[in-house]
């Protein structure tokens, strides 16, 4: 099959309501966004390799978004079709515009065939160190280095690749508790690349958990494919709820949400986590980083080491 691309050039306050118009109203079938501060405005430190080839990116402009829209073929039977959308298009960041910037409002159309628009993307992408983590994109081959260890995994996987400021800290706050044999939970696991990372750096026993179906459909499969499932497995429901974790006390839970939900469960994860055991909570926002604090002292935890990246913070605290 072909598609008709549409690629608007805008800019990042309007992509969501832009995104969401594209969806609804002219029925789009898949919405690419490209936004380069996404990628050059992260802090970064000398061991973190970018998911991103800047080399491929160093000639965009930082306050421009490429959104690139998606039509299938059979929905442009005439010729005027494809101008009739950019007109509608056009219409559409015009409305916007009332009460968003939407830039220069550019807009390009294209047509590619699907093999195209599957795997056009993925030059911009290429392995990356976490601490002593290397991930690999599937598709690519990477030669790891003496003390690395390997996950393969794909940038758009469900809720979380590992480039994020918040999994990089988790994965740094994982490499010091972890020192061999522990039991460590997973809450909200997403990708699973928090679970996969403790059972990488030497965890006896993993358990990942999500509320998101498709989060644990994509998770166990990561898990499956990073060879960790003979020490890893992944539950559909909430932590408190799961049969199969009745009882576990686990020496390390790790939670990389947002602030709200871990000051909600925190009291629960004292309640399961093993004496001197370790939680990490990230997801926070460095305005609400005093909340977490504050709701961790309260049930008992000791606050032990706080990171901040970017505009979101980690903390570390004992039992």
């Amino acid at each position: 099959m072909n598609w008709y691309r549409f690629t608007i050039h805008t800019v990042t306050d309007a992509v969501e309501a832009l995104s969401y118009s594209l969806e609804e109203e002219l029925g789009a079938k898949g919405v690419e966004i490209f936004d380069p501060k996404d990628i050059l405005m992260q802090d970064k430190s000398p061991l973190d390799w970018d998911y991103i080839d800047e080399d491929l990116l160093k000639d965009l402009s930082r306050d421009e978004v490429l959104l690139s829209v998606y039509f299938p073929e059979e929905m442009f039977e005439r010729p005027s079709d494809v101008e009739d959308i950019k007109l509608r298009i056009r219409h559409m960041l015009d409305r916007i515009s009332e009460f968003l910037p939407v830039g220069t409002g550019a807009i390009e159309q294209s047509c590619m065939a699907e093999e195209d628009w599957a795997n056009n993307w993925k030059k911009y992408y290429k392995p990356f160190h976490i601490g002593h983590i290397l991930v690999i994109p599937s598709w690519l081959e990477a030669e790891a280095e003496p003390g690395d260890r390997v996950i393969r995994m794909d940038p758009g996987m469900a809720f979380g690749s590992g480039t994020h400021e918040t999994t990089s800290m988790c994965v740094s706050l994982l490499e010091e508790v972890i020192r061999g044999g522990e039991t460590v939970f997973d809450i909200g696991c997403g990708s699973g690349i928090l679970g996969i990372a403790a059972a990488k750096l030497g965890a006896g026993r993993v358990y990942c958990t999500d509320l998101d179906a498709k989060a644990v459909h994509v998770a166990a499969e990561n898990v499956r494919d990073n060879d960790v499932a003979d020490c890893t497995t992944v539950h559909l429901g909430n932590l408190m709820q799961i049969p199969e974790l009745a009882g576990v006390h686990p020496q390390v839970v790790v939670s990389n949400i947002i602030a709200d939900v871990i000051i909600g469960f925190a009291p629960k994860v004292y309640e399961v986590l093993a004496e001197n055991g370790s939680f990490i909570a990230s997801g926070i926002i460095i305005e609400r980083k005093q909340d977490v604090i504050d709701a961790l002292s309260a049930c008992g935890f000791k606050v032990l080491k706080v990171l901040e990246k970017g505009s979101w913070c980690a903390v570390l605290s004992g039992k």
